[in-house]
């Protein structure tokens, strides 16, 4: 991790198309400006986080059971042979 010391008003740029600033600082918090292109997604790290856990446990497969309750629930039309 790079850490760097910044005042406001002062910048930090990314690659060639991101811009960080910082835009104000009040206790503990600090206020970033953030210029970068429409397609470069931005997150906050908490709602990151929190995303990465939701899909997660979307893709969890059912156990056996849960599948053959499921099963007894939905008829499936057999496919006829011919």
């Amino acid at each position: 991790m790079l850490a760097l010391t910044r005042k406001v008003g002062e910048q930090i740029i990314i690659g060639d198309n991101i811009v960080i600033t910082v835009v104000d600082v009040k206790g503990d918090g600090v206020r970033l400006g953030i210029d970068a292109p429409r397609e470069i997604r931005i997150y906050r790290g908490e709602i990151y986080q929190a995303v990465v856990a939701e899909n997660k446990e979307a893709t969890v497969p059912l156990d056996v059971g849960c599948l053959n309750v499921l099963k007894d629930i939905v008829k499936i039309p057999s496919k006829k042979n011919g």
